[in-house]
């Protein structure tokens, strides 16, 4: 119950967050306090309030960004384990989320090397598919 709460107001403060019009209320307050300044003396307290509010906002931000953050990316994660696991693409890249960076470098330079020479043939391909159409359209003409 209190994840499902959790998950919800993570939600609604990642979507909240991310709007022009709550950057536009945080430059207006920050502006605010800037021109405050001279009213206050430019005094310890008065930077102290700037600093310890974006302090804790920064702090609450980093866990609840974070939890949306984990969550869209299991989420994809999951997505993309169907995929693989229903079309003919080959199942073992199912879970490699959880290798060491080492082990995915690995895997990520097979597939780079695979990408390559499957490039090379097609290549190779067009080049012969290209010079056989010029070929019967020499001896049609």
């Amino acid at each position: 119950m209190i994840s499902r709460h959790f998950t919800s107001f993570s939600n609604w403060v990642a979507q909240v967050s991310g709007r022009p019009t709550t950057f536009a209320i945080s430059l207006i307050v920050i502006l605010l306090w800037a021109l405050s300044g001279p009213i206050f003396g430019f005094s310890d307290t008065w930077q102290l309030v700037v600093n310890t509010g974006t302090t804790i906002v920064t702090f609450l931000m980093v866990f609840l960004i974070q939890n949306t953050q984990n969550r869209d990316g299991a989420a994809i994660q999951a997505k993309l384990d169907e995929l693989i696991r229903a079309s003919a693409a080959q199942n073992v890249f199912i879970g490699i989320e959880q290798l060491t960076q080492e082990e995915l470098d690995e895997i990520r330079a097979k597939c780079m090397a695979k990408a390559k020479a499957e490039t090379a043939a097609n290549q190779a391909e067009h080049r012969a598919n290209r010079k056989a159409a010029q070929a019967a359209e020499q001896a049609t003409s």
